[in-house]
């Protein structure tokens, strides 16, 4: 049976979100099309809203609503310590264990060779400006334990080592090769109490 073009459309768009199918998809899709005209139309503002809303923090680089993102504004914050990760994501993970109260940094990937990404498409030279800046005196490398994750965090560490700065690496409670974003908060806030210096 061919579906009319519109909720097509709607299937396949919604298919191309990470972790939905096309089964899932489709139940997505026939539950907007019941749904009430507000829910549909709610959920397409909130949507709008959020992209245009949010955007980069003009000192960590994480997910933040104009300037600088909640942690960064926070007062209460340890500005001495700053958690370097890979993406936003791993910021929320990070935060939802509790077990943090320093600063983040995000790199915006790892260092990857092979994909042609070297630590010159990194932002690690926001990170050196501001530890020059700053007062920071321990950097935590909160990468991925990957191949990629571990090469960026030893490559931090010789950067930042003769600078005086003491570069710890979160502890392995995580699985090699898994991603810090889905570990569940226990492990993450393990890793970071027995984190180990590079």
């Amino acid at each position: 049976m061919n579906l009319p073009a519109s909720l097509e459309a709607l299937i396949r768009e919604l298919s191309r979100l990470p972790g939905i199918g096309p089964k899932s998809a489709s139940r997505l899709a026939f539950h907007l099309i019941k749904a009430d005209p507000e829910e549909s139309a709610a959920l397409a503002r909130a949507i709008v809203e959020c992209k245009s809303a949010i955007t980069a923090c003009t000192s960590c680089g994480a997910i933040a609503e104009g300037g600088l993102c909640p942690v960064c504004a926070d007062p209460s914050r340890d500005r001495s310590q700053i958690c370097v990760v890979e993406n936003p994501r791993d910021v929320l993970t990070v935060e939802r264990t509790g077990e943090f109260r320093g600063l983040y940094h995000v790199l915006g990937g790892v260092i990857s060779p092979l994909d042609g990404i070297g630590p010159e498409e990194l932002s690690i030279s926001p990170l050196v400006e501001r530890c020059e800046r700053e007062s920071v005196r321990e950097l935590i490398v909160a990468t991925n334990p990957t191949v990629e994750g571990d090469a960026t965090g030893l490559y931090i560490a010789r950067l930042f080592k003769p600078l005086g700065i003491r570069v710890m690496r979160i502890a392995h409670g995580l699985p090699v090769g898994a991603d810090l974003e889905y570990a569940d908060s226990m492990t993450v806030a393990r890793s970071i109490a027995g984190r180990v210096e590079l």
